[in-house]
């Protein structure tokens, strides 16, 4: 594995993996011993790793980042919290656990996927961007887009105006972090600027 993974840094574009944790029938899947053994490798090459999963994984997913402090992790889609019922308690516990571990980052995409795909209004997110904001601040923050699954709920530039809307309200600042310079870190394209 390490061998591939070591091939696979010769292409400048790659930066980081995901695995669809959301379709393992195992709720403890990122805590399994194969599974680890893969993120240490990605660690020790400096990739970074999407954690792609529900609120119900983000107990095992703070057990995973904890245990590996020198990888960079993303939390997509917010976690996935379920907005079509409005659900914030469960999920803002969760997401808190993982914002307070300095390795973890946050992407601002997905939302309408997890809303009412023929109802959702850009007021339905705000509460769950908020949080975001309130738990990462816009250093750990970045826009995505969840593009092509995101056309299910909308075409793609009011998918991804949700965010642009939002951060209207926020300083200069907060807008190039959150728009462009949190990825660029992350991704080691060039440095933070705070």
């Amino acid at each position: 594995m390490t061998a591939r993974l070591e091939s696979l840094k010769v292409h400048p574009q790659i930066k980081g993996f995901r695995h669809v944790v959301i379709d393992e029938p195992d709720d403890g899947f990122l805590l399994r011993d194969d599974f680890q053994r893969g993120i240490a490798a990605l660690g020790r090459l400096d990739f970074t790793y999407d954690l792609l999963i529900f609120p119900r994984h983000m107990s095992a997913a703070v057990q995973l980042v904890k245990k590996f402090p020198y990888l960079r992790f993303v939390v997509d889609h917010l976690g996935l919290p379920d907005i079509r019922a409005g659900q914030l308690a469960p999920w803002r516990a969760g997401l808190k656990a993982l914002a307070a571990c300095p390795n973890v980052f946050c992407k601002l995409s997905g939302l309408a996927y997890r809303g009412d795909w023929q109802r959702w209004r850009p007021a339905d997110f705000v509460p769950y961007l908020d949080i975001s904001l309130e738990l990462f601040g816009a250093a750990r923050l970045m826009v995505g887009s969840n593009w092509p699954v995101c056309t299910v709920a909308g075409d793609y530039d009011s998918i991804v105006g949700i965010v642009l809307d939002w951060v209207q309200a926020l300083s200069p600042e907060e807008q190039s972090q959150i728009l462009g310079d949190t990825c660029t870190y992350f991704y080691r394209l060039q440095p933070h600027a705070h």
